[in-house]
This record gives C-alpha cells, structure tokens and sequence, in this order.
C-alpha cells in the first residue's frame, strides 16, 4: 500500500513540475511530422486534427477575423504547392505585425482539412496543459 502512495505523489509532483514550467507532453493520439508530404497526403485524405510542422511562404495577408477570439490571418504556399490558411490568434499569442508576402514562416500547429488546401491553427501555447501548444517562427522570432 506504502508503495502505491508514494507512486501517486511522485506523478503528482512530476506533474507539477511539468505544469509549472509549461512542458507540452505529446499525447498517443498526437501525430507530428515535419514534411509538407504529410500535409498532401492530409489534405487528399481528408484527414484534421493533426499536429505537425513545416514551412511556407507568404501567399497573401488577409484580414483579422475579429469574430469572437480574434485571428491574424494568412495564406502560406508550402514546397509542394499546397496553400494553407493561417488561423493565429492574437488574443492568446501576439501578433505577426512584420509579415510581408514572400516571408518564409515555420510552424508547429493543428491542421485541419477544407477544400482549398486546409487551415492550421493552435499557434499558441495551452495554459491548461490540454493540448500540445503551438507557434509560428518569423524573421527568427517564436509567437506563441
């Protein structure tokens, strides 16, 4: 019995640690991948809610959608000729305020799938600790 106690403080305590700090744990249903291959094959297969990491240009700014939270929005072209809509929402991470077209952007989001090519969001951080938190790296600077 003794030892099923102090197996539950020591994940209590790890677990605080962990929290505290802000460490993301992938969870088992948490797919990354860091080629814009995976988010071809996401996109013909219909597939949302992965996690994954990648690279592209600058396509377009758009306007924020100022729609409950609000999002700096953007389209980026990936390698592979895909675009994909950028869905960063300022009101939990800051916003890009030097993108240009033609910026390259790296990320590490949630992609979901549409018909013109898929949206990544989750751009930022989790302070609940319920999902992996995310970003976008411009110009060398994270935002999350």
């Amino acid at each position: 019995m003794k030892k099923y106690i102090f197996l539950a403080v020591f994940v209590v305590l790890i677990y605080g640690y962990v929290h505290e700090r802000g460490i993301s744990l992938p969870s088992f249903s948490s797919w990354t991948q860091s080629d814009s291959s995976i988010l071809q094959r996401a996109y013909n297969n219909r597939q949302s809610n992965l996690q994954v990491q990648g690279e592209g240009l600058v396509l377009k700014i758009l306007s924020d959608d100022l729609e409950g939270s609000r999002h700096q929005r953007f389209i980026l072209t990936l390698s592979s000729g895909q675009t994909l809509l950028v869905a960063h929402n300022i009101d939990l991470a800051p916003r890009i305020s030097s993108l240009r077209r033609g910026d390259k952007v790296e990320f590490s989001v949630e992609y979901e799938w549409n018909a013109k090519g898929g949206v990544i969001h989750w751009t930022h951080h989790d302070s609940t600790g319920r999902h992996i938190g995310g970003w976008l790296k411009h110009d060398g600077k994270k935002y999350q």
